[in-house]
Order: C-alpha cells, then structure tokens, then sequence
C-alpha cells in the first residue's frame, strides 16, 4: 500500500489545529477538499482516525498512533527542504541531542560552545538521561551512547573505547585489603551501575589476553555514575567505573586503581542517529563534531591519568 503523503500531511494539520476550517484556511485548500482527503485516507487505511460531530472532533486511538508518524514525516520534509535549499555546507534550525548525564556533564557539555560557535544559525537542544530513549519515538536528532547498539533501524558509527578501571579509595583498601586476582573481588563491596543488564558481572583479560569473568556483591546500586561518588569516596565501595568519571580523582589520590594488569573488557562510544537515506545537514554536522573530538586519539578521557601511566613515572 502506498499512502498519499500530501493527505498524511493534511490530517495532521487537522489534528494539530483540531478543525478542519483551520486547516483549510492554513494549507490553502477548501474545506471540502480537506475533508475529502480525511476521507480517502481512512478509506485507504482502512480505519477510522477521527470522531467528527457538529461541536467537536477527536483523534481516535487509531488516529492517535498515525498522526504521531504523520507529524514526524511532515516535520522530515520541510527539514528536507530547508536543507536542499541552504547554500552548501549552512547547518540551520533545531538539532535534538540526547546523552548520558555524566558524560554529557563532564565531556560533551564543554566541548558544546564549540560546536555552537561553528553553527551560529543552529539552535540545540540537548537532553541527559541515563535511560535509553527512543529516539524515533522521542524526536531526537541524535545520540551519544557508551554500549552495544541493538536496534537495526538506528546507524550507530563508533568512536572510541571507553576504558574502565577498578578503583576506591585508600581508606577502602587500607579497611578490606587490596585484591590481587579477578576472583578476589568475590569478597568485595561495590558500587553497580543499575543500568548494566547484568550490574554485578565483571569482565576482565589476564596479562596473556585470556578472558575472566567475576560475579560480586552489590552493596549500592544507581542508575546515575555521579551519584556513586559520595559512596566511593566515602571508602564504603569499590567500583568498576569509565576513566573520564575517575581520572581526576585518580590524580588528586581521592581513588587509587587496583588490578592494574588485568583489563577490564572496554565500552564503546557511539554517535547514534535514525536511517534516514539522506543525513540532514545539521545531524551531519554534528556527527562529524563527536569524531572530530571523540574519535579515536581524540579523546583525551581514553588515556590520561589511567592506572598504567601513573606507575611507569
């Protein structure tokens, strides 16, 4: 089935303007031909999409669930068309960015004026959330995940690993001991990122590239990684945790590493954005900004102050 995308667009006026007069009047058609596309598209799905009386009209449940998309493409294609009709390489309007709250905090939030200054035409708006969005659903442009990416409608380009490393604080190690094996932890407090589909399984490699996995014991578990400071640095937990959340404090001594020789199994960074068979100017813009200053050798977080680099001084 092929629908008619321009009577997609013409009912979604009507639900957003909630009268067929008013759609009319804004789409420069006459009422009866608003009303006769209305028609033909029920006709052509097969379902009724709106409750029509002399007083009101309503979006059914039906109607609800189309006009959602319906916007959505409408919305598309006039993004299509301001890009088509820029000059060659302006990026204008709204770009809708969603990222993790710590490391749109600490890593993407900074680098921001940047990448603002670039596009001056350009207006942001960027949402942190730990959860995973859906940004089709949602109407994000674009997103930074640190994960695997299991959803194929959705491109996702990697940009780097996310190094991890176990940390707490002296007063932890110096009250618990310092573990010496993987299986040591087994013994061990920790703060989990609740998020993790399974929080309290570690993986690592021994020296020689062999994989180790430990289960530990959960004594704190949150869905934000800042918030597990207070309980690290407290000397309550230890914590597997990413190096951009923990090389300050590697370096001021609030957190000393552990397991130094075994590497924990890195995360990915990705820059995430719907399949679209044309890339708006503005999402390319920005794609090519997280490569720019998160792609590999470019991120910074990845390698300074780790565990490794600190001891051979």
């Amino acid at each position: 089935m092929a629908l008619d995308l321009n009577a997609l667009a013409v009912f979604a006026k009507v639900v957003e303007l909630e009268s067929f007069t008013a759609a009319a009047d804004a789409l420069k058609l006459s009422k009866s031909m608003v009303s006769r596309q209305i028609s033909d598209l029920e006709d052509e799905m097969k379902v009724r999409l709106l409750n029509r009386t002399t007083r009101k009209l309503s979006v059914t449940e039906a109607g609800a669930v189309v006009y959602a998309r319906a916007a959505r493409i409408v919305m598309e294609a006039h993004e299509a068309e301001r890009d088509a009709n820029c000059i060659e390489g302006a990026v204008r309007g709204k770009l809708r960015i969603n990222a993790p709250m710590s490391f749109g905090i600490s890593e993407l939030g900074p680098v921001m004026p940047k990448f603002m200054a670039r596009y001056p035409e350009l207006v942001v708006d960027l949402a942190l959330s730990d959860r995973r969005v859906d940004l089709m659903e949602e109407g994000f442009d674009v997103s930074m995940r640190i994960s695997t990416l299991d959803d194929s409608s959705l491109i996702a380009r990697q940009l780097a690993p996310v190094r991890l490393v176990l940390v707490g604080s002296p007063d932890y190690f110096k009250e618990h001991g310092v573990p010496r094996h993987p299986n040591d932890l087994k013994a061990h407090r920790f703060v989990l990122y609740s998020l993790r589909s399974r929080p309290e399984l570690m993986e690592f490699r021994d020296p020689g590239g062999k994989p180790v996995e430990v289960d530990v014991k959960g004594s704190f578990y949150c869905n934000n990684a800042d918030a597990m400071q207070g309980i690290l640095r407290a000397g309550q937990a230890m914590c597997l945790a990413p190096m951009f959340l923990c090389a300050d404090a590697l370096r001021d001594g609030g957190l000393v590493s552990v397991l130094d020789e075994w590497e924990p199994e890195p995360l990915t960074l990705h820059v995430i954005y719907p399949h679209t068979q044309h890339l708006s100017a503005k999402v390319r813009a920005f794609v090519d900004f997280a490569v720019e200053e998160f792609g590999p050798g470019k991120a910074r977080w990845l390698l300074d102050a780790g565990p490794r680099e600190k001891k051979k001084k």
